[in-house]
């Protein structure tokens, strides 16, 4: 018997454009339910109509959802039922968690009491001890992923959301997701629904799929891309902590024209800490920065137009990253006005051609909000490309994307690379990691190539 029946959903937007055209999905008690598809094919749109959710600017324009065999009405009873019945953990949870709370607060909203928020923070390889006093700004963005999903399970919710939870995850953590999510199947009285492009973590854990549009990837030819004899980017001796925490100790990092460098290692080590560093947005306690040879200021404020030029950052979090009350166009535009000193006229053709270039044509006048939160991704990176920058340091940039899209982006950075420009990708995807030039692993306060690497570098000499 189906506890969740959601029947003919069809969503519009402003202008009376169909976003998703009836949609169904069932759910038996004990379920767990998977939405896949294409970035912005309305998987993440789909969960915002049944919760009765939806962003400014779209609308639910037909279908029913029923709950244990009782119509869920949009408005006021709608949201009576999310707040009794729904755990959500929505495609951004760190912009989520409200910055002004700690962490045992947070949990504690969905716990009846401490020991309980503690061991959801515990089974989701937290240290509950360690990080029952910060803040959501002192988290990694893997921990304040682990930090949502244990608010939304410690209340054991009926009803299950969880859109993107593998994001930002190392393989250990993503384990202890799929265990936590695991065990409410057995319990014979919870729907669990997932929106996700890990095709792994479907397969594990689904009982039915629910696939959304489907497109086909062209396949494009990798240029190897050769690596320049002087670094364009580097670092020396750089130390980091975060919140008193030693991240990283004495690491270096060269960076050199046309090249991909991969960063990887256990979620909450650093890695984004360390790339907001290098982008000067988090002061190192120790270390030089340099650009051309030319040493770099540690701090963002105090960067020279040409350098805020040559060295872009995209953040693991768009959502953040973009001004809600400013359209996509814009946004993109004013990076190539600010930091390139083009006309307008010139910034808003460049927008839209680097809109096309990451497959957003047609998206300029839409708010961030509008977007799912893999075209979000990719129009961070869009502006980020506005500048025309020497170095891009890009924090899972792939994560919300979906195979094919992932790729397409990878594909674009090759193309990029050949004309000169150099990556530094934090990831936890080793398939991401595989077309790097080099893989850099961060673990224990080092960071250091990975083995493979210095495998090819012994062969090398």
């Amino acid at each position: 018997m189906n506890i969740l029946e959601v029947d003919g959903v069809t969503v519009v937007d402003r202008c009376g454009r169909a976003v998703i055209s009836d949609v169904s999905l069932h759910a038996a008690a004990g379920e767990v339910v998977a939405l896949v598809g294409p970035s912005g094919s309305g998987k993440s749109t789909m969960l915002h109509a049944l919760l009765d959710a939806l962003p400014a600017g779209l609308r639910r324009a037909g279908g029913t959802v029923r709950w244990a065999g009782r119509t869920v009405v949009p408005g006021s009873a709608a949201r009576r039922w999310r707040r009794s019945v729904t755990g959500i953990v929505g495609q951004d949870p760190a912009a989520a968690l409200n910055p002004v709370q700690r962490v045992h607060s947070l949990v504690a909203e969905g716990a009846p009491d401490a020991q309980l928020a503690r061991r959801a923070l515990d089974d989701l390889g937290l240290d509950s001890g360690q990080l029952w006093r910060r803040r959501p700004h002192q988290l990694s963005g893997g921990q304040a992923q682990r930090v949502a999903l244990a608010r939304a399970l410690a209340g054991d919710p009926e009803l299950l959301v969880l859109d993107e939870p593998t994001t930002g995850l190392d393989p250990d953590a993503l384990e202890l997701v799929v265990r936590a999510v695991a065990k409410r199947r057995a319990d014979g009285r919870s729907v669990t629904l997932v929106v996700s492009h890990d095709r792994d973590f479907v397969t594990r854990l689904s009982d039915r799929v629910v696939s959304f549009g489907r497109t086909a990837r062209p396949t494009a030819d990798r240029t190897n891309a050769r690596r320049s004899a002087a670094p364009v980017f580097s670092a020396f001796q750089l130390a980091i902590s975060q919140g008193g925490t030693p991240l990283l100790h004495n690491g270096s990092i060269e960076l050199h024209r046309h090249e991909l460098v991969a960063v990887l290692g256990p979620s909450g080590c650093g890695k984004s800490t360390t790339l907001r560093a290098l982008a000067g947005l988090h002061e190192p306690d120790a270390g030089e920065l340099r650009w051309l040879g030319k040493p770099l200021p540690a701090r963002v404020e105090r960067r020279s137009r040409s350098q805020l030029r040559a060295v872009q950052f995209i953040a693991q979090d768009p959502a953040s990253a973009l001004n809600p009350a400013h359209r996509i166009g814009a946004a993109v535009a004013r990076t190539a006005q600010v930091l390139r000193g083009v006309s307008p006229a010139d910034a808003r053709k460049r927008a839209d051609d680097l809109l096309r270039l990451v497959g957003l044509d047609g998206a300029a006048k839409r708010f961030p909000r509008e977007l799912s939160g893999g075209q979000r991704q990719r129009v961070a990176l869009a502006r980020a490309l506005a500048a025309e920058p020497d170095v891009l340091l890009a924090d899972e940039i792939t994560s919300a994307l979906d195979d094919a899209t992932a790729h397409d982006v990878l594909d674009l950075l090759d193309r990029l690379r050949t004309d000169g420009l150099a990556v530094l990708l934090v990831t936890h995807d080793r398939t991401i990691a595989d077309r790097a030039d080099r893989t850099l692993r961060l673990h224990q306060r080092g960071l250091a190539p990975t083995s493979s690497d210095r495998s090819e570098e012994t062969r090398a000499r």
